[in-house]
């Protein structure tokens, strides 16, 4: 049963599109807090609100339309949400996931503490706020070592992998000497991750674990099922539904985890959020994570989380130049990436999603492809092609 119809989501990038093309599914009326007219979601959304996520006041607006609100990114000023909390006054504005969990799960610090004290494995990890900490980190933890900010990290900016003392001032000084934390380096022999969804009930469905390979700290690809030990996603799940359930998370949340050539598990972050690690979901199990993220926002029950084939492969399109182009240019048939496309479209069991920027970068994600396959080694030699095809001349 919906109990709510009105949905809110601030910002307006592809998350919040695939979020409006499953909403329309749904029937649900969704409106968007998007900082321009160009950013993807703005041309299907039922309403748009502009202003930058950390808009307060546009948030204040974007209430006016809503009965609940959820998030695209964790670049939202949570002091500000929280004081429009206060002034509601009789209206019962909702905030999902809540704004307490959200203050954990945006601060990397936080993050590790909450693991640290609900015996969640993650690596170890000490806070950064002046220089002396930073080289008493080093000492304790010794090199290689990881430092991150704590907060608006994404796609590997904000994230520093550091072999000595040069490098680490380096990018102690890049970072603007911001509040931080240096970790241990974990040697990985893969990444893995999970997207896991808990309902106001305290029901929770967790998505099939999945591998991620990436390139320079941004994810290329998603493989679907993981290609683990059933002792290994076992402990995954168990992991997952641990950090959903301590941290009264409801919402759709993405946990990426770190598997070494030993068997072990550690937590790398969590995202309060759909997550790219889980676009596969869409065609990939019978209830994608944006349907989902949407059932628990509404009221309604949570949806099947299986796959619907044996093996589900996400490759992302990510940026390899720098370009601009008018908005009469944001179709797949009028892009500059146009013929690129029209070829990968003609694989066999592939699905296009082109996010429609009127800009790109090296390593933006642009769109993203959807295999579905048999088996594991199909999948990948025709994720194989795709890549050679678009980033080939």
């Amino acid at each position: 049963m919906v109990t709510r119809q009105q949905i809110g989501v601030i910002g307006g990038g592809q998350l919040a599109w695939m979020m409006a093309i499953a909403a329309k599914n749904l029937g649900l009326h969704l409106a968007v807090q998007a900082s321009s007219p160009d950013e993807s979601a703005v041309p299907i959304a039922d309403r748009v609100i502009y202003g930058k996520v950390a808009d307060a006041i546009a948030t204040a607006q974007l209430a006016e339309h809503c009965q609940v609100i959820t998030f695209e990114n964790e670049f939202v000023d949570l002091v500000a949400l929280q004081e429009l909390l206060d002034h509601q006054g009789d209206r019962q504005l909702l905030f999902l996931p809540k704004l307490e969990t959200l203050a954990i799960s945006v601060d990397k610090l936080n993050q590790r503490q909450h693991f640290r004290d609900h015996h969640i494995p993650t690596p170890e990890f000490y806070s950064v706020e002046t220089e002396t900490e930073l080289l008493d980190a080093a000492t304790k933890l010794n090199y290689p070592l990881v430092l991150k900010a704590r907060r608006h990290g994404y796609d590997g900016k904000g994230t520093w992998v550091i072999a000595n003392e040069i490098e680490l001032q380096s990018a102690w000084e890049s970072m603007h000497k911001a509040p931080a934390i240096a970790e241990k380096f974990i040697p990985f022999e893969s990444e893995l991750a999970v997207i896991a969804a808990r309902s106001e009930s305290g029901a929770i469905s967790i998505y099939p674990v999945v591998e991620t390979l990436q390139t320079n700290q941004v994810c290329r690809r998603t493989v679907a099922p993981a290609r683990i030990a059933p002792s290994i996603r076992e402990q995954v799940e168990t992991i997952a539904t641990q950090i959903v359930t301590t941290l009264d998370a409801i919402g759709v949340f993405g946990i990426e985890f770190f598997l070494t050539a030993t068997g072990e598990i550690s937590v790398n972050e969590i995202a309060p959020r759909t997550h790219n690690s889980g676009h596969y979901t869409i065609e990939g199990c019978r209830t994608s994570q944006f349907e989902q993220l949407l059932r628990v926002v509404s009221g309604m029950d949570l949806g099947d989380v299986a796959m619907v084939a044996n093996v589900a492969l996400m490759v992302n399109l990510l940026g390899y130049e720098k370009a601009t182009w008018t908005s009469s240019e944001k179709s797949i048939e009028n892009s500059r990436y146009a013929e690129k496309l029209k070829v990968i479209a003609n694989f066999p069991n592939t699905h296009i999603h082109w996010y429609n920027k009127t800009s790109s970068s090296v390593g933006r994600k642009l769109g993203h492809v959807t295999i579905l396959a048999e088996r594991h080694d199909l999948a990948i030699d025709l994720s194989d092609r795709i890549e050679s095809i678009w980033y080939g001349n």
